[in-house]
């Protein structure tokens, strides 16, 4: 992680740090000192209301104001971070989030690249200490792999009193870690990330965990009838891969199997994006990283659940041997694809591992992909899309989403779109004719594959995977790690018997 947490009872006047997060919420007459802050506006002669409106503060959400201390308090800097009288779980996250990255980004006077950050915000019991932690974790992360000049690291005390609050900072520190693997993952250069170099990073993660792990090679895949994988990567120099995690603790009496899209670098094939659509292709592996990511954080907090991760890892590029247009592969199972687009590719790679999922009876099935531009067209870049062969299921998907702190969109997968998938010379066509509903053909035609009787859920989620605009609350700029705090709710949820 880019940033560390330890936790005091001090109070926050007390703290030696080189800066105190306070909370801030906005009140009738201008911005009022938030719930945890009423000893530091005291020993501010009662006037941090008042200095921050002087500032500018007017405690809307993200907003985060900088006062100096004035020998008043331990800290020499003061943040005042938005923070509702009754603040929920997510604006906490947010506030924390906001407020680190706002203190990392001023200068130390001592040239230091560490920047002591206390944290007084809401904490005075297990749900509100793991929000502020968690978002004060992620929002201290930065990718600092290709910088001459790393950003500063931020060293996090979380103002708590009671040692009851530790298990949930704990929690908060294990998926912290999960969603900065798949940040890492997702920021690295494609060509720093191809399939091979994935799967060895995979095999890291495993034995660090002692996670079960297999590695298909092109052979193997060959061998094994993984039409969908091979089709796909057989157009680039870096041959494709499917990893195989099996995190299975003793007793585990349920399955949950998860599958993410695993497109290293995503040019379209000979179906080419246009220039300027590449930019962001090497974030098209984000689904594989989610889920890489949910299995180590469920091995960490040693989860009472059976979770199974496929990884389905290619290159899509444009050469003499890539795929064609009109081309016709088999799927694992034996279910022929006419692929009419090449630049559809990542229903191809989950295709066979949800097909390959049969073998494992899951209780649960679910696949997450940075599968279409239509959700972002449909649900704006921050909020994902559910999609699901059982309605129960697929409201249970969104309540875990929401409990995570991730927005997702509950969206049906309408019958009559599927005759959109119907082909002259195959068993079915990779995409529809008609554009419209896109998003909920390509789910459509991942149910194909799903085996009889599983439930399964589909979480596109092209546009929250990766933020191409300004960070805001504890999201960074990149590789954002969407879904993958979701997938561990899940994996709870499934363990507890609730799905």
């Amino acid at each position: 992680m880019s940033a560390t947490l330890s936790i005091t009872g001090t109070s926050p006047r007390l703290v030696d740090t080189d800066a105190l997060v306070i909370a801030v919420r906005k009140g009738a007459a201008g911005p009022e000192p938030g719930p945890g802050s009423a000893d530091v506006d005291e020993a501010m002669g009662g006037m941090l209301g008042a200095t921050l409106a002087a500032l500018g503060a007017t405690g809307e959400t993200g907003e985060v104001t900088l006062i100096t201390g004035g020998g008043q308090v331990t800290a020499p800097l003061i943040a005042g971070a938005d923070g509702d009288a009754v603040p929920d779980l997510e604006a906490l996250r947010r506030a924390a989030g906001a407020a680190v990255r706002a203190v990392t980004s001023v200068p130390g006077g001592d040239g230091s690249k560490e920047r002591r950050i206390a944290l007084a915000l809401p904490a005075g019991d297990q749900a509100e200490a793991e929000a502020v932690a968690l978002g004060a974790l992620l929002g201290g992360y930065s990718f600092s792999r290709y910088r001459s000049e790393p950003a500063a690291r931020a060293a996090v005390t979380l103002v708590a009193a009671g040692s009851h609050v530790a298990p949930a900072v704990r929690r908060a520190e294990v998926l912290a870690d999960a969603v900065t693997l798949v940040r890492d993952l997702v920021n690295t250069g494609p060509s720093d990330l191809v399939p091979a170099t994935f799967a060895a990073t995979a095999a890291e993660v495993a034995a660090a965990r002692g996670i079960g792990i297999t590695v298909l090679d092109e052979q193997a895949l060959a061998d094994g009838g993984y039409g969908g994988i091979l089709g796909v990567g057989q157009g680039s120099v870096h041959p494709p891969r499917l990893v195989r995690l099996d995190y299975a603790p003793a007793g585990a009496s349920r399955v949950l199997v998860l599958a993410g899209k695993g497109i290293t670098f995503d040019s379209g094939g000979l179906s080419l994006k246009p220039g300027k659509f590449m930019e962001t292709m090497k974030s098209d592996m984000g689904g594989a990283a989610a889920v890489l990511g949910a299995i180590q954080a469920a091995a960490t907090l040693a989860l009472p659940v059976r979770v199974i991760g496929y990884l389905p890892l290619a290159e899509n590029m444009p050469s003499g041997t890539a795929q064609r247009p009109s081309d016709v592969l088999t799927s694992y199972g034996g279910t022929t694809v006419e692929v009419l687009n090449t630049d559809a590719e990542g229903r191809l790679v989950l295709a066979d591992a949800l097909a390959r999922s049969a073998a494992d009876s899951p209780d649960l099935l679910v696949d997450v992909a940075t599968l279409t531009g239509a959700q972002v067209v449909a649900l704006g870049p921050r909020v994902a899309a559910v999609m699901s062969n059982d309605d129960a299921v697929r409201d249970a998907v969104v309540s875990a989403a929401t409990r995570a702190g991730e927005a997702m969109w509950p969206m049906p997968l309408p019958v009559e779109l599927r005759k959109g998938l119907e082909s002259s010379v195959a068993d079915l066509a990779n995409v529809a004719p008609d554009r419209n509903g896109s998003m909920l053909v390509a789910g459509l035609f991942l149910k194909e594959f799903v085996p009889p009787g599983v439930r399964w859920a589909h979480l596109d989620i092209a546009g929250p995977a990766y933020n191409d605009g300004p960070a805001y609350g504890y999201t960074p700029k990149g590789g954002t790690g969407a879904a993958t705090r979701t997938l561990v709710q899940l994996a709870q949820d499934v363990a507890d018997g609730k799905i």
